[in-house]
């Protein structure tokens, strides 16, 4: 393997990309990687340096995507200006707030998700089946993190209530100011793996970056002693490497995850109800009155919830509303 090869590597290269590059791009172009993406312009490396330029793709049309942070570019050699995205493995997104006519691109080319939720007063099952339908829809493994676990005396009845949303879901319970404790998410954290976390601002997630890292150069912010709730702390997306050669996306605490082109991610999220929905009498059964639902028949035994079905019912329905949204904008 050749130095080039090997530093590429470092930054989470694979054969998926390798493989969509020609021989006149071999000749031509170099690829690099999204390190950051801050405001008219992004930081890109290729192994060895880290600059900055302009997002604008060579060629690309105004509605085209830009990169976002975690995309690999290739870039013309000669002119150090971006030629094309690679495609992506995955690519996290939502509806822009204030604007639901369109996408705002998250991250990109992600191994693992750590959906960060804290033991307080501020924890929300109802946000977290938001975050885990997100990557359950673009195919990326969650892995459940509770902060704070050392300011609770029953860490691990915030742990159940996660559990409960899904089968199988993997929950650590941590305190995010030791690094002892934070060690055993390094797990997921090597050579070349991208891990990206989302969560609500205030649960820790700067804190637990720095934890990671061995480092405080991200800023932290003290929660509300009211409710729970913190303050904005992370204002770029970036990218930041950690001694095992992974890498973190630190993301903005998103206040408003409003949810389109997830239909997916909510059956899977969500299977307990549509495996039962799969018995109904009527096959467009809105499981309210009519005769034969099979979930209504589930929840009322007991085997289903209402309160889980009305989150099922909600996430659906707004889903569907932006995908709509979405496509009547798209062909223009």
């Amino acid at each position: 393997m050749t130095s080039t090869e090997d530093r590429l590597k470092d930054l989470g290269w694979t054969e998926q990309f390798s493989a969509q590059l020609t021989a006149e791009d071999a000749l031509l172009c170099h690829p690099v990687r999204v390190m950051a993406v801050h405001r008219g312009k992004i930081a890109v490396s290729d192994g060895t340096t880290q600059r900055f330029m302009t997002p604008h793709i060579q060629g690309a049309q105004p509605s085209d995507d830009h990169p976002t942070v975690g995309d690999w570019l290739l870039v013309d050699t000669a002119t150090l200006l971006p030629m094309r995205v690679l495609q992506r493995m995955n690519l996290f997104k939502r509806r822009a707030p204030g604007d639901p006519r369109r996408e705002q691109m998250i991250a990109a080319n992600v191994d693992t998700v750590f959906i960060v939720a804290s033991c307080n007063q501020d924890f929300s099952v109802a946000r977290l089946e938001r975050y885990l339908v997100l990557a359950r829809d673009v195919g990326v493994t969650p892995v459940v993190v509770l902060t704070k676990a050392d300011l609770t005396d029953d860490a691990e009845a915030f742990a159940e209530k996660v559990r409960a949303i899904e089968p199988g879901l993997h929950v650590e319970t941590v305190n995010g100011r030791d690094p002892a404790d934070v060690v055993r998410l390094a797990a997921w954290c090597g050579r070349g793996r991208t891990v990206a976390f989302l969560g609500s601002s205030g649960v820790g997630k700067s804190t637990l970056v720095n934890s990671l890292r061995g480092s405080d150069s991200i800023a932290t912010q003290a929660i509300r002693e009211t409710d729970g709730t913190g303050r904005h702390t992370t204002t770029v997306r970036e990218m930041h490497r950690l001694a095992e050669g992974g890498w973190l996306l630190d993301l903005p605490g998103m206040r408003e995850l409003q949810l389109s082109d997830a239909a997916s991610g909510i059956a899977e999220v969500f299977d307990d109800f549509n495996l039962a929905a799969e018995d109904c009498r009527f096959s467009n059964c809105s499981h309210g009155v009519e005769p034969g639902c099979a979930v209504q028949a589930a929840i009322a035994s007991g085997a289903l919830t209402s309160v889980r079905f009305d989150r099922w019912r909600k996430l659906a329905a707004e889903e569907s509303a932006n995908t709509t949204v979405l496509t009547k904008r798209r062909p223009r």
